[in-house]
């Protein structure tokens, strides 16, 4: 049921992916040429507040009542040390081919012997974890500015990294067709919920000290993606300092 879920909103934001960008390059008036599409995504951001507030947040908070700590950063690390596949195929896309090979050394170590990558020994041997997606290597193939999104569900993204989720949908979508839906239904439920309960705090913090959250998730999705893309030294320019 998760499954088939996930792929309905993966659904949706390809399609909606495709409509947006034919009007992505219309100012509409907007202030901030990041924003273009401002309406749809204050819009899209109430909705999944509400969503959040309703159903998600309150399933994260009993689970991290019932769960000790030490099991939710087992089950974080299980689902870190999945990524780092995507990861290593992204490292290999944008040419970091020695950072490639540490981050297919992290996988490896922490499949074996951190025990299916429950415990992440591959930190302590001197291999630490990186970040990279479809997103960034577009980026890195010359695609390096991108109207601000916000997709159904999924939450704050670009047009750009959108479409980066959208081209790794097939890849999900084959691997998942071959397992079995039952567990598939639960493993994803249980990344859903142990992602929200380690943001309860951040989102505590946001919701006292933004005047505009939306505008404080906006401006802080779009540096953090600035740090990613060019690997923690972006270029400066006036606007950062505005």
């Amino acid at each position: 049921m998760f499954s088939t879920y996930r792929y309905v909103v993966y659904g949706l934001c390809c399609g909606l992916l495709l409509l947006l960008t034919g009007c992505a390059s219309i100012p509409a008036g907007q202030e901030d040429p990041k924003d273009p599409l401002q309406s749809y995504n204050r819009s899209m951001y109430k909705f999944n507040e509400g969503l959040d507030s309703y159903v998600i947040k309150p399933v994260a908070q009993g689970y991290k009542t019932v769960t000790p700590g030490f099991f939710r950063d087992g089950i974080s690390n299980f689902f870190s040390n999945i990524g780092d596949i995507t990861v290593f195929l992204n490292d290999l896309l944008q040419g970091k081919i020695t950072q490639g090979g540490q981050d297919a050394g992290r996988f490896v170590v922490n499949t074996t012997v951190g025990l299916l990558g429950f415990i992440d020994v591959a930190k302590h041997i001197g291999l630490e974890k990186h970040n990279e997606d479809f997103g960034q290597t577009l980026a890195v193939w010359g695609w390096d500015e991108s109207p601000y999104l916000v997709l159904p569900i999924l939450g704050p993204s670009t047009i750009r990294d959108g479409l980066g989720l959208a081209a790794a949908y097939p890849f999900s979508f084959y691997a998942n067709s071959h397992a079995n839906n039952t567990h598939l239904t639960e493993i994803g439920a249980l990344e859903v919920v142990n992602t929200r309960a380690g943001l309860l705090a951040a989102t505590n913090v946001l919701q006292t000290a933004a005047l505009d959250p939306y505008t404080f998730m906006r401006d802080a999705y779009l540096q953090r993606r600035k740090n990613l893309i060019y690997d923690g030294h972006p270029p400066h320019n006036k606007e950062d300092d505005e």
